[in-house]
């Protein structure tokens, strides 16, 4: 049992070490969904000015004003986002702060439980708090009571540059294909071209979710189409 404590305490080391690639891996599945909403936006904003017979100018037009009002809502809802959940992160710091302050013992007592609910006798749970407790105390403490890594706060000024960024990309692919292809075409190549790019989304998004990869892709397919048949119908409404 002595031996099961060292290793939880070795797990939790490597934990840490993993804390940088687990922030990275979220950011990086935010991008994925911001470029996804990109796609599926704009694409419906040019279809449905499509479907009220609108020329190229106009249709083009429309996806540039929709890929910026999207861009700048994406990024300012991840920064709302992002900053409430750093402050409530550090509000949670700061009051297991002052509980270690104001009522250790009770606190050192709460730790013990908790390992001992895990599985752990009285004596190993008590070694292995008190080995926590000795190095890092508030960190270890947040780790185990709250799951929360102190110091570890997303950036809430990255995290919206990055889901600016994400979208403007994403909204790039139906914008470019209606600007080049020829008007006889757009329409439909605009539409199968979205698929190939929600496919290439949907796949991204299961692997990082780990996820069905195809029921990703099928179900981000049929979102967009869903999305595009929509506007298109009801920009007709008015065309």
């Amino acid at each position: 049992m002595i031996g099961n404590g060292v290793n939880h305490l070795m797990n939790s080391r490597a934990l840490k070490v993993g804390m940088a690639l687990s922030t990275k891996l979220n950011i990086l599945r935010a991008g994925v969904l911001g470029a996804n909403d990109g796609i599926i936006s704009v694409a419906g904003v040019i279809l449905g000015m499509a479907g009220a017979s609108q020329g190229k100018y106009y249709l083009v037009l429309a996806g540039l004003a929709g890929m910026f009002a999207g861009a700048f809502s994406m990024a300012g809802g991840e920064y709302v986002s992002v900053s409430a959940q750093r402050d409530t992160q550090k509000s949670i710091i700061h009051s297991a702060e002052k509980k270690l302050k104001d009522n250790r013992e009770f606190e050192i007592e709460r730790l013990i439980n908790i390992y001992q609910a895990k599985g752990f006798s009285r004596m190993v749970a008590t070694d292995v708090v008190n080995e926590l407790m000795s190095q890092n105390e508030l960190e270890n403490y947040c780790k185990e009571v709250n799951n929360i890594d102190v110091g570890e706060y997303l950036n809430p000024w990255h995290a919206a540059m990055s889901s600016m960024t994400s979208f403007v990309v994403g909204s790039l692919v139906p914008l470019l294909l209606i600007a080049i292809l020829p008007a006889e075409f757009m329409i439909p190549l605009t539409v199968i071209g979205v698929a190939l790019a929600l496919l290439l989304t949907g796949a991204v998004s299961g692997i990082l979710g780990r996820n069905n990869i195809r029921h990703a892709m099928v179900r981000n397919v049929f979102v967009g189409l869903v999305t595009m048949a929509v506007t298109y119908y009801i920009g007709g409404l008015f065309g």
